[in-house]
């Protein structure tokens, strides 16, 4: 039997006050007031995100369909399964659509989503939908202005020594991993539905 309590009244704080600190293209800062459980108060300083996706794409002999993309701040070239943030009033599966398609070009005809994570809880909103798409067929590719890409091909053994290695360190990456690892051994089911 769990340990974990069953409320979570004691751990909230309530929020005060809220107040915008910036205001970009894309993500938002704010900084909020709060009462914390002793009653007392305390500042909260976290970036607004949108949501995003991330799509493990597997191609008919097994392998995973990969990006290389320089990523500014952390100012190295990273490994990773496609992704991308979310469209204002876009639903996660058309999101892992569009985003597959316009990176890598490929369209899948089967969808399944394995579930979400919050990559950064210390510090923002952001929420990960984790797709799997397969039935894959390759088109031509639309990256937005200004991104730049590289696609390949790796297996999983790859990924997995290049984690080991530390050559791939995206915690979205790694967290797709293991649910990949969890479906190929027959742990954790995906429900798979044919999209048009």
């Amino acid at each position: 039997m769990s340990d974990v309590p069953l409320s979570d009244d004691h751990l909230r704080e309530d929020t005060l006050s809220s107040e915008p600190v910036y205001q970009g293209s894309f993500l938002q800062m704010r900084r909020d007031r709060v009462r914390l459980p002793d009653g007392r108060e305390a500042s909260r300083e976290y970036v607004v995100h949108p949501g995003a996706v991330m799509v493990v794409a597997i191609l008919p002999d097994g392998r995973l369909v990969m990006e290389r993309q320089y990523r500014y701040p952390v100012r190295q070239t990273m490994i990773e399964f496609p992704a991308g943030k979310l469209d204002q009033g876009e639903g996660g599966l058309a999101c892992a659509q569009r985003e597959l398609l316009e990176e890598t070009g490929y369209r899948a005809k089967r969808w399944a989503k394995a579930g979400v994570m919050h990559p950064v809880i210390g510090y923002a909103t952001e929420v990960i939908e984790v797709w799997f798409a397969d039935d894959l067929t390759l088109g031509e590719r639309h990256l937005d202005e200004g991104e730049f890409l590289d696609v390949f091909a790796a297996t999983q053994d790859e990924l997995e020594a290049w984690m080991r290695d530390g050559q791939l360190t995206d915690a979205k990456t790694v967290v797709g991993m293991m649910w990949l690892l969890q479906w190929r051994a027959g742990r954790w089911p995906l429900d798979w539905q044919v999209v048009a």
